[in-house]
Parts: C-alpha cells; structure tokens; sequence
C-alpha cells in the first residue's frame, strides 16, 4: 500500500498525509485518527439527524454539502428531504456508524452540522439552543459570562442546560426537551429564555439580530430552531489549529479557552469520558407560560427583514432629498 494510504473498517483512506488545509497545523491523518477515536461520542450525537458536513479541499475554499455526492456508497444511509429554497429533493446522509463517519473524513468532512430533530420526527426539536456570539474571537470571557446569565435564565423557570465552545469563538447551550413539543413552541420557549437573559444585564449580552445594532455585545442567537443545523458536539471546526466544539463543566468554563480543545488535545483531555452524555440534564417539559411569552417576542429573522426595508426605504427618501 502507497504511503498515506490504508484501509478502516473496510473503508479505503487516501492521501492521509497531506495537509489538511492552510493553517490546520494537521494532516488529513490527524482528522480521521481524532474521528475515529471519538466515534462513540460523536456518533450518538449524529444519529438519525440529517447531516450537512463542511468539506475542504486542498487549496480551495470550504463548502457546505448537504446533498450526498453521486459517487456516494449506498451504505451510506441517506433521507430525502424537500429544500424549499432550491425547490428540490435534497438527499441527506445519516452518519450513524464508523464506517460512514470515517468515509466522511476521506472527503475531507471537517465540520459536522446535524438538524435539531431526528428522522421519523424532524417537525420536533429535542434540544432548545442558545448560540452566545461574541463581536470578536476576543471576546470569549464575555460570551462566558452571558452563558451564566443564560443558565441563570433557565433555573428561573425550573430549567437546566449543557454547555459546549462552539470550537469558533462562541459558547452553546443546549437545553434537552420532552418529545412532542412542536418547532413552532420549542422556537417560542428559545426566544422567551434569550430575551429573559438579555434582561439580566443589557450592557453585554443582545437579542439584536442585526449586526449593526448589537453594540460590540454578545449576541444571544435565537434562531437555531426549525430546520437549522448546529455544529455537533466533538466536532472540528475549518480555523487555525482545527479546535473542536469541546464539551465543558459548567464550574470549569470561566477557566479555559476554545484554543484548549483541538484535534491534538482533544482525545487526551477527554480520555474514557463523554462529557456531553454525562453533563446533559434528563428530558424536560417546557411550560405553557414560558412558550407564551417566547410567542408574544417577535421572530428575529423576520424582525430584522422587515427592519432593513424600513432602512431601505429611509435611505432611498434621504437620498432623493439630497
């Protein structure tokens, strides 16, 4: 066999050498060893989810590839669903075992992206989740304190989360759920508990959906609901150094860094653990009070639409004035 080249789990791995990407400091190597020996923390983390992966090639620039390539194994187990954007059957894989988690690392799959509900039930979230944006990768302290404001807001309404780096700049609480809870309540209960953190302290934390308007503030992001996807827990992220969206103790996080967690440190500091199976709390309920007033706060997305129209439009007349 070529050098860089070598068989798992009867899946042929090719060019392991080579480097990953510019400024990865990793080799594709590095990728599937780490992926592979995180397999049994990540793969209960994708199952059954629908998987958008963020692939690179060498010297190109990283894509989202939700439709599974042509040249797909037909053991890949896949689900067809309507995109309403491209008016289209999109075919999306289920990473549900080692051999397709280690095929996705031979393409060069990086970033792991799974839907918030589970086939045979994807109209159900079963996690709310809190994206804690910071203004700049600088500013992870502060996105460390709004996350206590944001578990400060859930205890409030008899509520618990788990806590993760996004493996970028940010945090994420993730808040699992009862079943049967539609997407349309499960989005309204995210809004309520974002707005209630916000209110704890307005000078660093936003609800602002429009960039311009947040203020250099940490921006508690709302919108992962419905169809949208959030890189899965252990998963790498495409930046210097291939950091991971690392699990952490919620008594821990004031003491790391997301440059702590990457494909190199990963599997040491977690040993024999899976801190995100360990450190998620039990299903809860979400009470009818808690999703009433998340419905009664505007969506921010269409919020922020119909607010830079207005702009639009009060430019267009400032202009014409001129």
């Amino acid at each position: 066999m070529v050098s860089g080249e070598e068989s798992r789990a009867e899946v042929s791995l090719t060019n392991l050498d080579q480097p990953l990407f510019d400024g990865a400091e990793a080799t594709k190597r590095d990728l599937v060893d780490y992926l592979d020996g995180v397999r049994d923390r990540i793969l209960p983390v994708l199952e059954n989810r629908p998987l958008s992966v963020i692939r690179i090639h060498r010297g190109q620039e990283a894509f989202m590839q939700k439709n599974v390539p042509k040249y797909t194994p037909d053991w890949v187990r896949t689900v067809q669903l309507w995109a309403d954007a491209s008016k289209r059957e999109v075919s999306y894989a289920l990473c549900n075992d080692r051999r397709t988690l280690l095929w996705f690392a031979n393409q060069r799959a990086i970033e792991y992206h799974p839907t918030l509900g589970r086939v045979g039930g994807l109209d159900h979230a079963t996690h709310l989740v809190l994206d804690l944006d910071p203004p700049d990768p600088d500013a992870f302290s502060l996105a460390v304190q709004v996350a206590h404001m944001v578990r400060q807001a859930l205890a409030d309404v008899g509520l618990e989360g788990a806590v993760k780096t996004s493996g970028a700049k940010g945090v994420h609480v993730f808040v699992p759920i009862e079943d049967g809870v539609s997407m349309e309540d499960s989005a309204a209960a995210t809004r309520a508990i974002a707005a209630r953190a916000e209110r704890l302290d307005p000078g660093i934390a936003t609800t602002a959906f429009i960039k311009e308007d947040r203020e250099g503030k940490i921006f508690v992001d709302s919108t992962r609901v419905g169809g949208a996807t959030v890189v899965a827990a252990y998963s790498p992220r495409i930046r210097p150094g291939v950091p991971v969206s690392f699990p952490v103790a919620w008594d821990d996080l004031d003491g790391i860094s997301p440059r702590d967690f990457t494909i190199h440190t990963a599997l040491r500091l977690l040993g024999d653990s899976d801190p995100w199976a360990a450190h998620m709390p039990a299903l809860q309920p979400l009470s009818a009070d808690l999703v009433a007033e998340g419905h009664a706060i505007p969506v921010g997305r269409v919020q922020a639409m119909h607010e830079g129209k207005r702009r639009a439009r009060a430019r267009r007349i400032s202009e014409s004035d001129v």
